[in-house]
């Protein structure tokens, strides 16, 4: 598999609507679905840096999460139109870390933080060292 020589986006925003099923019975989104948007946060970013995890895993490489932080500081609610900034803060010899930021679209209000490290792992689930080509670009 060809990957690019470097990583050249750093941090991606997606838009997110929330829908009726991530929410609980008052329409408030259950605290369980913000690690699967932080997961289309991370997958975007990856793709906007023109890879797919599919791609990653065909090369053996794959990313599993060992630690995983959320900030709840308002309420998500259905509906409600939100964007999520992911950035990768920190790359390693053996791991990825991503920070995370929820707002509401509206005003700006920021709903939720939070932040995540992967481990890079074979198809065994050994660890790997993380590729060459998804070191950050130096400035």
């Amino acid at each position: 598999m060809d990957f690019q020589r470097r990583m050249t986006i750093s941090s991606h925003t997606i838009n997110i609507a929330a829908r009726y099923a991530e929410t609980d019975k008052g329409g408030v989104v259950h605290h369980s679905v913000y690690p699967v948007w932080f997961e289309m946060g991370r997958t975007e970013l990856l793709r906007a840096n023109g890879v797919a995890y599919k791609d990653l895993e065909a090369a053996g490489v794959f990313f599993v999460v060992s630690r995983l932080n959320m900030k709840f500081r308002r309420p998500a609610q259905y509906d409600e139109q939100l964007l999520l900034e992911t950035t990768c803060s920190a790359v390693t010899a053996a791991k990825v870390e991503h920070i995370y930021k929820l707002t509401r679209s509206s005003d700006g209000v920021i709903l939720a933080e939070g932040g995540s490290v992967l481990a890079c792992v074979n198809e065994k689930g050994k660890v790997r060292r993380v590729p060459e080509f998804m070191y950050p670009e130096q400035e």
